[in-house]
């Protein structure tokens, strides 16, 4: 197991973490939200986090989750940020949403070189990746492998979201991915059912969920059996796993102890934590990752 720090990104930077809270700078605009596993204090003080936060999160006291976002004069509710790494860019647009989160998760940039690299490697060997994205959010994965000409299958329960997905890919001068609008196990076993093979697979569950239509998933219960159907779904070689892990308290070896069960030892694999430094140098760790290629 290593710990994985993600790689260069110029429009994303962590100013401080601490006291449960993350400052962070995403292009212009820096934003204050919760962060649970900053168990340590601030190096800035609270004066100056104010002064340099120009959208902060403020909690609703009858929820853990839900609030709303306090912006200073003059600041949008959207705008967007590049990644770029060799010959990929991403352009992602930003919203602040009332879950704090901010449509993009921008330690998954190291998830995405693999899966760019992964899949530039199969199409030098003549191979058409097919890959699919499932609980795939606002795309960052899904434009990674079809930044390398990938086809692409993305899956995520929320229609939303996945318009969301869409305009990213049209900011990011892409086209031709499938979208799919449903429960992921549900689509998974469909495809199983058809007999279908991807030659890429890249798993981010949350750790509760609702399904298109009210299907209920929670980590523990079911990613047992959405790997064992994903296993069936993954080409026997000239393929590759992305598995991301947020819930708290679930690490790598978890992950990876689950995959083996699933797909077998891989001769080739990664696991370990994704994180940022501050620039005060504290290691914030923003979930943990199992990779493989066979």
């Amino acid at each position: 197991m290593r710990a994985d720090h993600t790689p260069h990104f110029a429009d994303y930077e962590l100013l401080d973490s601490g006291d449960f809270e993350k400052l962070e700078r995403f292009g212009r605009y820096v934003t204050r939200r919760p962060e649970p596993q900053a168990v340590w204090h601030r190096t800035l003080s609270e004066e100056e986090w104010q002064r340099r936060a120009d959208a902060s999160f403020l909690r609703d006291a009858r929820s853990d989750e839900r609030g709303e976002w306090r912006l200073k004069p003059n600041v949008p509710s959207r705008w967007s940020v590049d990644y770029k790494y060799g010959d990929m860019l991403l352009r992602m647009r930003l919203g602040l949403t009332s879950f704090k989160h901010v449509g993009i998760f921008p330690e998954q940039a190291s998830n995405w070189n693999f899966i760019y690299d992964r899949t530039c490697g199969l199409r030098s060997r003549g191979i058409r990746p097919r890959v699919l994205n499932l609980f795939a959010y606002t795309g960052g994965a899904t434009l990674a492998a079809r930044a390398a000409d990938a086809d692409v299958t993305h899956v995520d329960s929320v229609k939303q979201v996945v318009t969301w997905a869409r305009e990213n890919m049209v900011s990011s001068g892409m086209e031709g991915v499938r979208w799919i609008v449903e429960d992921a196990l549900k689509f998974v076993n469909r495809e199983v059912r058809r007999g279908n093979r991807y030659n890429g697979i890249i798993l981010d569950p949350p750790a509760y969920g609702r399904g298109a239509n009210g299907e209920k998933w929670v980590l523990e219960d079911n990613i047992g059996e959405m790997l064992e159907r994903c296993a069936e779904l993954l080409e026997a070689k000239d393929a590759f796993l992305v598995l991301n892990l947020y819930s708290m308290g679930l690490s790598s070896m978890i992950a990876r102890t689950a995959v083996h069960q699933a797909f077998g030892v891989p001769a080739d694999e990664e696991s370990g934590e994704l994180y940022f430094e501050d620039l005060f140098g504290k290691q914030l760790p923003l979930g943990t990752y199992y990779r493989f290629t066979r």
